[in-house]
């Protein structure tokens, strides 16, 4: 980077600032705090609960982003100023050192871009996640396999906390399906980027003329609904089955029918969950999930317009991304046009740029 450059990027910078200025409007904000901390003072005020809660979560992320557009503002202004002054004494040094935290300084804009945005109700909440293999037997199951170790990695990096809710081995390699749930702020608003079919395409290494394969897994991720959003699911609309769990678990595993799968007749959603030791706990959970999924689906169609159900083929003309690692190596989705060939970095964990694209994109439509 040049001077030039960095001179540009620092008027980029500027003029995002102001933009998100005037999205969050600063002084509306510091006014509405100043009210919130004068309702905490009130001794009725923590009388609800629920309510306080609400209202305390609330607080938290306006003082975040306040802390967030401060301290960017300063630092944007700082670092024009001893541009300014470097550029005039030709301070090759203090420019140098300049050019080197300018990803630092543009990535915090673009943090802070992307949490502003991330201002629809459902976004700050948790995120249920169900990943499904395609056609393609051992293929597909090791795909899959490949993604939730991705999006395990993933979680680790952002600090989210992740709690399985089912998961079921492949015969040989692989699995047959997981459901897990990711704790976290802002985790629905980030894992919806993730929803959708994804395609890899490698040399087999269950084939034995190494031949390349192309493989398919469903993404499907729905925000966890709160216990306050009024859902009502009629008897006669869903199917229960139970059967043994599957996977770790000790003694208790394929002894006790505790795991409980229920289908949603009308939409033909199926949940299902495995990780207690309890069928009551499992189908309360499980009741939870379908209630996120048909949530999801609703607002869906409210957005779209939509009165069909949703797509579940797993396979071509449906992929949102696909993972290329022969003969050549790329990552690309198809919604942002983002494209990687740090396939090996994509696949343990690092997928933040490819899901800021995505929320880009969003936020244009």
């Amino acid at each position: 980077m040049d001077s030039y450059e960095y001179g540009e990027l620092l008027k980029t910078l500027r003029t995002k600032c102001q933009n998100i200025c005037a999205v969050i409007k600063p002084e509306s904000l510091e006014r509405e705090l100043a009210d919130i901390e004068k309702k905490e003072l009130d001794p009725h005020f923590w009388e609800d609960t629920k309510v306080a809660g609400n209202i305390g979560r609330y607080k938290s992320r306006v003082l975040k982003i306040l802390q967030e557009y401060r301290e960017i503002e300063r630092n944007i202004k700082d670092c024009s100023e001893l541009f300014d002054l470097a550029s005039s004494q030709n301070d090759s040094t203090t420019l140098e050192l300049l050019f080197a935290d300018s990803t630092d300084l543009e990535n915090s804009v673009l943090h802070l871009e992307l949490f502003v945005m991330l201002s629809e109700p459902h976004d700050a909440l948790n995120a249920i996640v169900t990943i499904q293999p395609g056609a393609g037997g051992t293929e597909s199951q090791d795909w899959a396999s490949m993604l939730y170790r991705m999006y395990l990695r993933w979680c680790e990096r952002r600090g989210f906390k992740v709690e399985i809710l089912d998961y079921q081995d492949g015969e040989e390699a692989g699995i047959k399906g997981v459901a897990f749930i990711i704790k976290g702020e802002n985790a629905y608003g980030y894992a919806k980027a993730e929803n959708g079919v994804h395609r890899l395409v490698r040399i087999s290494p269950f084939d034995a003329n190494a031949k390349r394969h192309t493989s398919f897994a469903s993404v499907q991720v729905s925000p966890e609904v709160d216990d306050d959003i009024d859902i009502v699911i009629e008897e006669k609309d869903i199917r229960i089955d139970t059967y043994r769990a599957s996977g770790a678990g000790g003694q208790h595993v394929n002894k006790t029918e505790s795991a409980i799968r229920i289908t949603h007749l009308p939409t033909g959603i199926v949940v299902q969950c495995q990780n207690d030791r309890s069928q009551h706990k499992n189908k309360a959970t499980a009741l939870k999930m379908l209630k996120s999924k048909l949530y999801d689906l609703e607002h869906k169609k409210q957005q779209d317009g939509l009165n069909t159900q949703e797509k579940s083929e797993i396979g071509w003309g449906h992929q949102i991304r696909s993972y290329v690692l022969a003969p050549y190596q790329q990552v690309k989705d198809l919604r942002s046009q983002y494209t990687t060939s740090d396939t090996n970095g994509v696949l343990d964990g690092d997928i933040d740029r490819i899901i800021e694209s995505v929320l880009m994109v969003y936020s244009k439509n």
